[in-house]
């Protein structure tokens, strides 16, 4: 079992402080084997966290905006093979929750769990970025497991990478399952201080998950609408003419939310056969030196005084004028000259109605109780065979893209029964999986005794590092750190940690 050493100042401290009869203090002040680090606070934080991956820009959210993370800049030179891998303590699991589905028919198709997903991100350049992951179990139902630069940022002193959420069975920004946001992330103490790649796994609780547009929507007035600042959406309802002609005549309604005509009509005068009028709204410039009467541009009514909201004010960019008072009331008042006009010959009108959604997170539950929990392994022997799941897209070295990054894939085979070392990435333990997945997958689950009727197995690693080591410019090895009891030790601490509720 590899551990972190102390530099040789450290040690020549701690040294001194046992020759000064202070070991049992020096034991007592020991550095856990687990390290834990806030994501979303509370529930106003996570909120605004899955608002902004549901945030659209056209019809794409910024979920489909996101590209796979790599922090690698190339792939790892060849791996340096050396003896087996010596467990640490007695081997034990957890067993995975979820439904059994059970039948009598082989077949050899792969059915891929339900429980894999990706895990999405803002890194520390500010862009939009995914892993990959899995629901695993725990006491609160709430876990996914996932490398652990795939929520510690490496190039921001390990603190956490901002805006993390699971997404299982992501499929091109939709999210069958909901979003569930990160609320505290774990990992070991090794991997949070020093990046000890033979630590890059993470354990992080999660929020119970939500959906958006899932609450149900109010009609209110404009002024409530205006003022409301969540979701909310205006429809349009068609009206017969004379709804319409009531509504344009009605001085207290505006242009924009009283009734509007959906063909555009020709100007015309008061005396035109068949002419009819509405209100334009102008300056107060224009308003005053308008004449009373009957007559096109002539006064249609008295201005109309509308209060509203600092913001609202400012933002405003009407002819209407803006007006506050000493105690910070504002005001628009409108004006309105009449417009006289001809009506078109399509019959097509409508009003404006006006929705806000006060619900619009509905929550969906814990994250094992919609798709399941894969179970949790350690200490296992190496050499046995295992089933990685996760999300490829990047391309090889040379350039060939085999993955798109869509659509889940996966790898079957034994694990190595020795351990691989990379020291530029400060690996010196990994277990290696003869595999063609690219980055993307960092994070993918490495499960265990995997039940393809049951679409579950226990997680004994995650996938950290690709690997070319025929050296022919594709990788052909993923790795992975040993699970081992100081592994169980960090699980042990997420799985029993709550989290809690979005919805509002």
């Amino acid at each position: 079992m590899k551990r972190i050493l102390l530099p040789a100042g450290g040690a020549i401290l701690a040294t001194g402080l046992l020759a000064a009869g202070l070991a049992g203090t020096a034991n007592a002040n020991a550095v856990p084997d687990w390290a834990s680090d806030t994501m979303a606070k509370d529930v106003p934080a996570a909120q605004a966290v899955a608002d902004f991956w549901f945030k659209a820009n056209g019809h794409t959210n910024n979920l489909a905006k996101a590209t796979p993370y790599t922090w690698e800049t190339k792939a790892t030179s060849k791996l340096k093979v050396s003896g087996g891998y010596t467990p640490d303590t007695k081997a034990s699991t957890v067993a995975p929750i979820g439904e059994e589905k059970k039948t009598a028919s082989k077949t050899k198709n792969i059915n891929l769990p339900k429980t894999i997903g990706k895990v999405f991100f803002v890194d520390s350049a500010g862009d939009l970025k995914w892993c990959s992951g899995t629901s695993i179990q725990g006491k609160y139902k709430n876990l996914v497991a996932t490398a652990g630069h795939c929520a510690y940022d490496d190039n921001k002193n390990a603190s956490v990478m901002d805006k993390w959420v699971f997404v299982p069975g992501y499929y091109q920004g939709k999210t069958p399952w909901g979003i569930y946001v990160g609320k505290t992330a774990f990992t070991h103490y090794d991997y949070s201080v020093y990046n000890d790649r033979d630590r890059d796994y993470a354990f992080v609780t999660v929020y119970n998950g939500i959906q958006p547009g899932a609450g149900a929507a109010t009609k209110v007035t404009f002024d409530d609408f205006k003022k409301y600042e969540g979701k909310k959406e205006i429809k349009k309802v068609s009206v017969s003419y004379e709804e319409f002609k009531k509504g344009k005549l009605d001085p207290q309604t505006s242009d924009f939310y009283g009734f509007e005509r959906g063909e555009r009509d020709r100007a015309a005068g008061p005396e035109f056969p068949g002419a009819e009028v509405t209100k334009k709204e102008v300056s107060s410039e224009v308003y005053r030196v308008a004449r009373v009467g009957k007559g096109q541009g002539f006064k249609f009514g008295e201005p109309i005084v509308e209060n509203v909201t600092e913001r609202d004010a400012k933002r405003y960019n009407g002819p209407g004028k803006v007006d506050n008072d000493r105690r910070g009331n504002w005001t628009i008042t409108h004006f309105y000259v009449q417009d006289w006009f001809k009506p078109g010959k399509a019959g097509s009108f409508y009003r404006v109605d006006f929705y806000v959604f006060k619900d619009v997170n509905k929550d969906l539950g814990a994250l094992g109780n919609n798709v399941g929990g894969q179970g949790v392994a350690w200490n296992q022997k190496t050499g046995g065979k295992v089933f990685v799941f996760g999300y490829p897209a990047d391309a090889h070295k040379d350039g060939h893209k085999a993955y798109t990054g869509v659509t889940p894939k996966w790898c079957y085979g034994a694990t190595s029964g020795k351990t691989y070392a990379s020291a530029a990435y400060k690996a010196e333990e990994h277990v290696a999986l003869k595999c063609a997945m690219t980055p993307g997958a960092d994070g993918s689950p490495w499960l265990v005794k995997y039940s393809n009727a049951k679409r579950l197995g226990y997680v004994n690693g995650v996938t950290s590092l690709f690997h070319d080591q025929d050296g022919n410019d594709r990788y052909d090895y993923s790795s992975s750190p040993y699970f081992d009891g100081e592994t169980a030790t960090v699980y042990n601490q997420a799985a029993n940690t709550w989290s809690g509720s979005l919805a509002k």
